[in-house]
């Protein structure tokens, strides 16, 4: 396989005071861009470069904070932009490691629907459902092909961030099939914990109750931030998902989600995971063929 050009403008190169570098591959958020980033702060992470701090892989863009007596943010700079050369073209065997989760989410479950019909006047459609605008606007026939479009193929974890543990997903599919919608026409002040959100061609999860804008199509059972730390998935760390991460939004019933929930509440839920070795270049040349693959390595 030859590599797979990534033809994008040069990435814009931004200091945050002493300690931070910005850097934006794109303005326009894809695949592409994603790729790019993780692949380049992947190879940052393989250097251990001595007065790295920390590395934060975002939609389509990265930022790197540094110890500044120890490296000076433009001495990086010009490594970044080595990096940047080099990921310009994703060679056939480049390889991040990466895990494949399975998800569970009910679709059009009561909790979402409630919280959405309070707030129709703050919508773009006050006569339908969120599912039944998108539909309609993605050109869709009906709600169950909808689902079956947003369960049917998977995600990748593009950056964590609005509030802890909520994992911005870009479907991984090309981009005429994306699925895109806008967000409410103004905020709501409540969507419940564990709703699962759609705004532009982003879908999330809100680990916690709160405000949001994102269009509502259902609710998962299980956490994706859990602060004490009592399901075994969360032993390292309280937040679960991972930029990276690749993850199947499966749709259930009500009673899987039933099942499921009480699993999380005697502490003995654990998600379905598996490691995979995704090759980015592989996925742009064929996204559908290594989707399947996803697919089946994760319910194997």
């Amino acid at each position: 396989m030859t590599p797979t050009e990534l033809v994008m403008p040069a990435a814009r190169y931004e200091f945050g005071g002493d300690e931070f570098v910005f850097v934006e591959i794109d303005q326009a958020m894809s695949l592409e861009a994603n790729f790019k980033a993780m692949t380049i702060t992947a190879a940052l992470r393989e250097r251990a470069v001595d007065g790295v701090i920390d590395i934060c892989p975002s939609n389509a863009s990265y930022m790197i904070r540094v110890d500044p007596d120890v490296v000076h943010p433009a001495e990086l700079v010009e490594l970044l932009r080595s990096l940047e050369r080099s990921a310009a073209r994703l060679s056939a065997d480049l390889v991040l490691p990466t895990r494949v989760i399975d998800v569970p989410v009910l679709y059009d479950d009561p909790w979402t629907r409630e919280t959405l019909m309070r707030f129709r006047d703050r919508h773009q459609d006050p006569e339908a459902t969120d599912l039944e605008y998108a539909a309609r606007i993605n050109g869709y026939p009906g709600v169950p092909q909808l689902i079956d479009a947003l369960s049917g193929a998977p995600y990748i974890v593009t950056m964590l961030g609005f509030v802890p543990g909520l994992p911005f997903c870009y479907q991984m599919v090309p981009r005429e099939r994306q699925i895109e919608v806008p967000k409410y026409v103004r905020p709501r002040t409540d969507t419940p914990e564990r709703a699962f959100g759609y705004g532009g061609a982003f879908a999330v999860v809100y680990p916690v109750r709160g405000a949001g804008g994102y269009q509502l199509f259902g609710i998962a059972p299980a956490p994706v931030l859990d602060l004490s730390q009592t399901l075994p998935d969360f032993n390292e760390h309280a937040v679960f998902p991972k930029a990276g991460d690749i993850i199947r939004y499966r749709s259930i019933d009500q009673a899987e989600f039933d099942q499921i929930r009480g699993q999380v509440e005697t502490g003995e839920f654990r998600y379905r995971i598996r490691q995979f070795e995704f090759k980015p270049g592989e996925f742009l040349a064929d996204p559908d063929a290594v989707n399947n693959e996803l697919l089946e390595v994760l319910y194997r």
